[in-house]
């Protein structure tokens, strides 16, 4: 079965929990956010109306980065546009999870964000339904009041730096990516893979493409461990344990 929503109540406890960390990060990038943009005048509304409707930090500052260096509005949305497609092939992945029509499976959708979503990941093709959403209901409001409060307070731009708090998001992926790689072989070949292929472009190319040509590492979890194997990228396992085992049955059953 492609899904596992065993336990709602727990899960969506579990999620709140997980999103909570995610919260404290999320609130002071949004804060960040509020600033800049105010500083860039946006206004007071505009801001906080794209928090609420967007909802992606790597979006929402593509977008005010590019207005700010004079770039066409039309370039700013199509670059935030851009950085949000990682949400497609997401959201294609969790939608057997989802429960109800097309309204509610697309409502529900919305909860697919880059938190939530790895930590409702259970292995394979499995995800948490309720995990998913109550992590985002956790990081939703905190992104939003922190947008608002942004704008009210306007606190200089390096203040996150200052003080240290632009690591507090960064660090909590952090955890939550060594979790992941310790689920599977799959997960850790293509981690290592990612990171070194990363490594090696960012000695020619800007941080942002050789993240995007680092990201091509997630295709291993399309290979078979068959595959993976006979290329060598992940280790051969011993099966003479196996082989032995059966001999043993078959001679006993004999």
């Amino acid at each position: 079965m492609p899904t596992h929503d065993t336990g709602p109540a727990r899960g969506y406890l579990a999620g709140a929990r997980i999103g909570a960390g995610l919260a404290a990060g999320s609130f002071v990038l949004a804060l960040t956010f509020g600033a800049v943009a105010s500083q860039e005048s946006w206004g007071s509304l505009a801001p906080v109306v794209a928090s609420l409707v967007i909802f992606s930090g790597s979006a929402q500052f593509a977008l005010v980065t590019a207005l700010a260096s004079g770039g066409a509005a039309w370039a700013a949305v199509a670059s935030a546009a851009l950085i949000n497609l990682r949400f497609l092939p997401m959201a294609i992945a969790v939608t057997p999870a989802l429960h109800g029509g097309r309204l509610r499976r697309a409502l529900e959708g919305q909860a697919v964000v880059d938190g939530s979503w790895v930590a409702a990941h259970e292995g394979g093709d499995r995800f948490n339904r309720a995990t998913l959403i109550g992590a985002t209901l956790a990081q939703w409001p905190a992104w939003v009041s922190g947008t608002a409060l942004g704008v009210l307070i306007s606190p200089p731009p390096d203040l996150t730096q200052t003080l240290g708090l632009d690591v507090v998001f960064p660090a909590f992926f952090a955890v939550l990516l060594i979790d992941e790689l310790r689920s599977s072989e799959k997960a850790f070949a293509a981690g290592l893979v990612g990171g070194t292929l990363t490594a090696a472009l960012l000695i020619v190319l800007p941080t942002g493409p050789a993240l995007l040509g680092g990201s091509c590492a997630a295709l291993i979890g399309l290979r078979t461990d068959r595959k993976l194997r006979g290329a060598g990228i992940l280790p051969v396992k011993d099966t003479s344990a196996v082989q032995d085992s059966i001999g043993d049955t078959t001679r006993e059953i004999r």
